[in-house]
């Protein structure tokens, strides 16, 4: 097929041109190519599919299971514009080995996705095999592993410390959750202790300075180990930002950030809502003076990628376990559907980012951070025909009725956007039209991933 008279945002350029598509890649991008079947794009964008690096399908965290698995959730990835993911494993049993989860999720993932997607790896303890696995495990496309400050199976200081000099040795790249779990479990226990137990208390036990001491400790960690590659995901606020670029001021240049549009566009006053059960998550929302100080750093460089940190549990269920008590409650929002056109919405139309950085946080940064570029994350020619095309002059309404995340509630409810998906296609199917998935299914491959590159 060729796409015609669209605004194709390229690596280097915005410009009016048609892209030819041959056998699932772009063949070729330039003035008046034709073909059989033909995508008018005119006044429209054409941009490389999304890739969302932070999902959480078919998460199982003890008490509660996640709403969206492998099926619905990368339908509503498509039908939002996201034609790649890479999902990040949960814990597995204690003193499991490092491909336990990995092989759980494949098993979880084959004949359900119907996009392109990876994993990154979880360790949650080091001993020698884990050692050992993270190079082995190179060779089938496991690249990246997560690493968290808090929870059950945070490491120690230590091991986090052991990791990132493996890391660095072996050319991954570490995600990092980062927290302050000691200081987060005092103060929820505080709150409890003294009937403090709405979900405006949440945020209250996990304030900025959690995160950002959390930020600036692994950093420093890492300027010790050697300065592996390190991801800090879901960065909330701007006292973190602050701790990453004391370290990049002093030369170390390893350090790459993620965000969430619900850090974007919401705020803690949700905590004080009859539904603020619903925004549970970590970290929290913020004060909404960080809104704009990240979309300045999204700006000007600072924040590389747009994750969803997706996590979808039931409105309902939160509320049956977390309405008396903020902290029995499960964490995390949903959002993979909605990632792209907030972005594009909120950032571009609204001219806080060009389409071209709208492409780089979305895809491009993805994809060479993750060991995908240039199969993803660009249009060029020889990539992966993984393109959305976007219409600008089309006016939305987020309404969860329109959405097809397999949860009760979004949390955009009633945001108004100012651009439509108009059209989805991946490895040269069209595979989204008018907000219906229209693909095969099944069609999702796995991606061994290769290793990282900066960005």
């Amino acid at each position: 097929m060729v796409i015609k008279n669209g605004k194709v945002v390229t690596e280097n350029s915005l410009v009016k041109t048609d892209v030819l598509i041959r056998h699932g890649v772009i063949k070729a991008i330039g003035d008046n190519l034709s073909d059989r079947d033909e995508i008018d794009a005119t006044g429209k964008y054409v941009l490389p599919g999304g890739i969302d690096v932070h999902t959480h399908f078919d998460l199982d965290v003890g008490i509660a299971v996640a709403q969206d698995d492998f099926y619905t959730g990368t339908i509503a990835a498509a039908c939002g514009g996201t034609t790649t993911i890479v999902d990040h494993v949960a814990f597995g049993p204690k003193g499991c080995n490092l491909e336990h989860q990995i092989n759980q999720y494949h098993k979880l993932a084959r004949g359900k996705a119907v996009i392109d997607y990876g994993f990154h790896g979880v360790i949650q303890h080091i001993d020698t095999d884990v050692l050992y696995k993270m190079k082995t495990l190179i060779d089938e496309g496991i690249t990246s592993y997560k690493i968290y400050m808090t929870y059950d199976y945070k490491l120690s200081d230590e091991d986090i410390y052991t990791t990132l000099m493996r890391a660095k040795e072996l050319g991954l790249i570490i995600a990092v959750h980062p927290e302050n779990d000691g200081i987060v479990n005092r103060r929820r226990a505080d709150f409890v202790q003294a009937g403090k137990t709405a979900p405006i208390y949440h945020a209250l036990s996990r304030p900025e300075q959690c995160e950002a001491e959390a930020i600036g400790r692994v950093l420093q960690i890492n300027r010790m180990a050697g300065d592996a590659m390190v991801y800090i995901v879901h960065l909330s606020n701007n006292l973190g930002m602050q701790q990453i670029n004391m370290v990049r001021q002093n030369g170390y240049e390893n350090i790459f950030v993620e965000t969430c549009p619900q850090y974007l566009t919401l705020s803690d006053d949700k905590y004080n809502d009859d539904d603020g059960i619903k925004y549970i998550a970590s970290p929290p929302l913020r004060h909404e003076s960080n809104n704009e100080l990240l979309w300045q750093d999204i700006e000007n460089g600072d924040i590389d990628t747009i994750g969803t940190d997706h996590c979808p549990f039931d409105y309902a269920l939160k509320q049956k376990m977390g309405a008396d008590d903020f902290t029995k409650c499960p964490n995390g929002l949903p959002g993979v559907e909605t990632r792209m056109p907030i972005l594009f919405s909120e950032g571009v139309i609204k001219m806080r980012i060009s389409p071209k950085r709208f492409a780089d946080i979305t895809a491009a940064n993805p994809a060479k951070l993750f060991g995908m570029y240039p199969q993803k994350g660009v249009i060029k020619e020889g990539s992966d025909a993984d393109i959305v095309i976007i219409d600008p002059s089309k006016k939305v309404t987020v309404r969860h009725e329109s959405l097809h995340e397999n949860v009760d509630f979004t949390p955009y409810e009633g945001l108004d956007l100012e651009c439509a998906i108009d059209c989805v296609i991946s490895r040269g199917d069209i595979i989204v039209r008018n907000n219906e998935y229209i693909g095969a299914k099944k069609r999702g491959k796995f991606i061994k991933r290769g290793l990282p590159q900066s960005v």
